[in-house]
């Protein structure tokens, strides 16, 4: 039997096209109760970064229909099949057993009640938790209430927060749609944090929120310098056109510096940073911004064009981008920046002098993919599986900048150390925030050394955070943009059915 057939990947607004050889002894069906696994192994084994890593992913698993349906058995739970196969490396991927949630997520809509909080341990060494308030989601249920940045919370429903474990806490009670945080005064006495309750109690409820990463823009006079300022989230693609206007403001204003608060900002859609870095820019039209690696079935297909990202000067709308042509961006970070964050450091950083202000980044130098149940892989496809809402969000790729340099899964190390002190959170966008002002006060001495005490900041041990409990959490996602040609035709990979 003569068996030909064209898989067809479509991710966010690409397609992919692999031609399949005959495999006769390859192609075999599984039972429905299995149907759910099967995607799972197919999508890894073509697509995952360490494919080629993970012993259970190799092709010679088909060799034998009976054993690959017997080790699909092995796993009822098909979550369980995805935790095997995950490479040691791997921090990042996800599988989820209700899609709409992961795209929801993605385009920044989740069930939120806008306050944005950290969760940190009261001191080394102990199981209490508290939380402290980031920032508030405009337009949301906190907004509006007696709940503000750098509020103390330590109990929820009068509950104590505590971590002993991922398996032995109870942080689970922030996934109720209602509760009330119980918030508390803290103090530092010789470095050991202690709180007080205050007897404020805010009662909030979750609602479906879509969030505008773009949460403060503005611009501050520092001598003869005009200096942009915008605090920006998650990198959306639907709020590119936004942030392509607040660039046309700060074009408006005169910006001549610019300062980029990722400190916040857990990634998103590359396109969305690479639009980013095109507007921080300008210069660079059609220069290499960031180029892709992966596995080894992946990468032999790629044209040069197909695996290279280039700086842009429209959004995919069709809109000029609006650029300063800047030869120097600060750029704010905490532990958690992550991903398309980074992203944007590592590819400026060959062309323009990037000055990182703040602590030390995540450390995510891959970015993933949503795969789902259907012959192209996408959600799109008229044959997506009816029967299942499962999807995988898998790392399969690695990023690395024009120079080459990948490396940072430890994260990216700031230029100016300055952790955020609990006691002085200050106001987002505000000149006297500690690490805003240590940015504006290296644009005014020029480049000059500073003697900024970052002793008086005080460490923050997190757990976790409100982005983090999201589904999409702190990932970056590819827009693969492979177009249907000749040699992806021709070229032959395995794609067992």
């Amino acid at each position: 039997m003569n068996i030909k057939k064209l898989l067809f990947l479509f991710v966010t607004a690409s397609i992919v096209t692999v031609s399949c050889t005959d495999q006769d002894d390859n192609l075999f069906s599984v039972s429905a109760d299995l149907e759910v696994q099967d995607f799972v192994w197919k999508g890894l084994n073509l697509w995952y970064f360490w494919q080629g890593e993970v012993a259970d992913l190799d092709d010679s698993k088909l060799d034998d229909a009976e054993g690959y349906i017997s080790f699909l058995n092995s796993y009822p739970n098909p979550a369980d099949l995805f935790e095997h196969l995950r490479h040691p490396d791997d921090r990042f991927s996800i599988i989820v057993d209700d899609y709409d949630l992961l795209q929801a997520s993605q385009q920044g809509n989740s069930d939120s009640n806008g306050a944005d909080v950290r969760y940190i341990f009261l001191n080394s060494g102990s199981s209490e938790v508290i939380g402290y308030v980031r920032y508030i989601v405009p337009n949301s249920d906190a907004d509006g209430k007696d709940i503000r940045r750098g509020d103390i919370i330590y109990a929820v429903n009068g509950e104590s927060l505590y971590f002993n474990s991922s398996t032995d806490n109870n942080l689970g009670l922030l996934d109720a749609t209602s509760y009330t945080f119980n918030l508390a005064d803290l103090t530092v006495n010789n470095g050991v944090r202690s709180i007080t309750p205050n007897g404020r109690n805010i009662d909030l409820t979750k609602t479906n929120l879509t969030e505008n990463p773009i949460l403060v823009t503005t611009t501050i006079d520092v001598g003869a310098k005009k200096v942009g300022y915008i605090t920006y989230n998650q990198f959306i693609a639907n709020f590119d056109t936004q942030l392509n206007g607040a660039f046309a403001d700060f074009q408006a204003q005169g910006v001549t510096d610019l300062v980029l608060d990722f400190r916040y900002n857990p990634g998103g859609f590359v396109s969305s940073a690479i639009n980013l870095g095109s507007m921080v820019t300008g210069q660079f039209e059609g220069q290499l911004f960031t180029k892709f690696r992966y596995n080894d079935k992946i990468q032999p297909i790629l044209t040069d064009e197909q695996e290279n990202r280039y700086f842009r000067s429209t959004l995919s709308t069709g809109a000029g981008i609006n650029s300063l042509g800047l030869s120097k961006v600060y750029i704010i970070t905490t532990g958690s920046t992550a991903s398309a964050s980074e992203l944007v450091i590592n590819s400026l950083d060959p062309y323009i002098d990037v000055v990182q202000v703040g602590t030390t980044t995540t450390g995510k130098n891959e970015a993933s993919v949503s795969l789902y149940d259907s012959p192209s892989w996408t959600f799109g496809d008229e044959q997506l599986n009816p029967n299942h809402k499962w999807a995988m969000q898998p790392l399969i790729s690695r990023l690395e900048n024009s120079a080459g340099f990948s490396n940072y899964t430890n994260g990216l190390d700031p230029d100016i150390v300055l952790a955020e002190d609990l006691t002085n959170l200050g106001v987002l966008g505000d000149e006297n925030e500690p690490l805003l002002a240590a940015a504006l006060a290296d644009i005014a001495a020029a480049g000059r050394p500073l003697n900024f005490n970052s002793s008086k900041a005080l460490p923050i041990e997190g757990i976790t955070d409100t982005k983090l409990q999201r589904i999409t959490g702190n990932r970056m996602y590819i827009d693969i943009n492979i177009e249907d040609n000749d040699a992806l035709k021709n070229h032959k990979v395995v794609i067992p059915e």
